[in-house]
């Protein structure tokens, strides 16, 4: 008798220590799925006005950040100049730009990291006055671009396939710089769409297309803060962008032509949209190969030290759902 009796206490103790572990187990499970949950905190997030803003723009005012619960207050700007200076005043946690500007934050000890791609096609476009038709006719032209950035890559690019020189013609102003080209005060200029099919209406005559050579160097980057205290709001934030990509590629631009004008996209936006005839991808990884390439620009061009490796300014993982 005294050894059943032992017996069922020993099975009870078990039994009560086993159940003890299963509700520390399941207590810590639930820890960890709350702090796996979107934190609804603010991203601060900074674009020009261009194509690559839209999927962003359209997650935010369809209500696709929200669903995934994640908030995100988008802030324009009208030029690379000025989204720098908000970026390195702690301004953003996020911004749209390209290689080779993060490989110049990290050199300034501005802790950012390039998360995806987007995407963008910038155009290369002759002065109606010019009666240049061809690439190869740029040679030792007028070029009016913003230096330093994207826009002087892809002519450099274009430039080094064609073998020749041309002249950097630097206008800060957007509106400047247009009217120099459509007066004929410079040859040709470099342009991201809306502004490129806006400035082909008006007579430019468009020479190339970065989307159709297949150069790419554009990126959406974060602040590395952001990306270590709060990882599943920055996966939410693809999630909800690649919804904005579903909804892009299901619907005709003119359908939603009324969100892209309240931040001042032109009617040619919709119209340049509604041409392209293949889908939108989802945000991608940058192309390795690519990305070599404008790092060894970007140190040619001494606006970097030193060279930086793919996974030192990469972070992509966070477009895995």
């Amino acid at each position: 008798m005294k050894k059943l009796i032992m017996s069922l206490l020993a099975f009870l103790t078990a039994g009560s220590l086993a159940a003890c572990d299963t509700q520390e187990s399941n207590e810590t499970n639930a820890a960890s799925k709350d702090e796996e949950k979107v934190t609804g905190e603010t991203i601060r997030f900074g674009v020009l006005p261009a194509e690559s803003a839209i999927p962003i723009i359209l997650a935010n005012e369809k209500g696709f950040f929200e669903e995934e619960g994640t908030n995100v207050e988008i802030e324009s700007f009208s030029s690379p100049n000025d989204r720098n200076v908000a970026i390195q005043s702690k301004e953003l946690d996020g911004t749209i730009s390209d290689v080779m500007t993060e490989a110049t934050f990290k050199q300034n000890e501005t802790d950012m990291t390039i998360t995806s791609g987007i995407l963008e096609d910038f155009k290369i476009l002759a002065s109606p006055q010019s009666g240049i038709t061809e690439m190869k006719e740029l040679a030792n032209k007028k070029i009016t671009l913003v230096p330093n950035f994207i826009l002087e890559y892809i002519m450099d690019v274009f430039a080094e396939e064609q073998d020749f020189t041309y002249e950097v013609v630097d206008i800060p102003s957007f509106s400047t710089r247009s009217e120099a080209l459509l007066k004929g005060e410079v040859d040709a200029a470099v342009y991201t769409e809306p502004q490129a099919s806006m400035l082909a209406e008006q007579g430019a005559v468009i020479l190339g297309s970065s989307k159709e050579s297949g150069i790419n160097g554009g990126t959406i980057q974060f602040m590395d803060s952001v990306l270590e205290e709060r990882p599943q709001d920055i996966q939410a934030f693809y999630i909800g962008y690649n919804k904005a990509i579903d909804y892009m590629n299901e619907h005709d631009a003119s359908e939603y032509a009324d969100i892209l004008s309240k931040y001042q996209f032109p009617d040619a936006m919709s119209t340049y949209l509604d041409t392209q005839k293949e889908n939108y991808p989802y945000a991608k990884a940058v192309d390795q190969d690519q990305f070599d390439q404008i790092i060894e620009w970007t140190q040619n061009k001494e606006q970097i030290e030193q060279t930086y490796t793919y996974d030192e300014l990469t972070d992509f993982s966070y477009l895995e759902e």
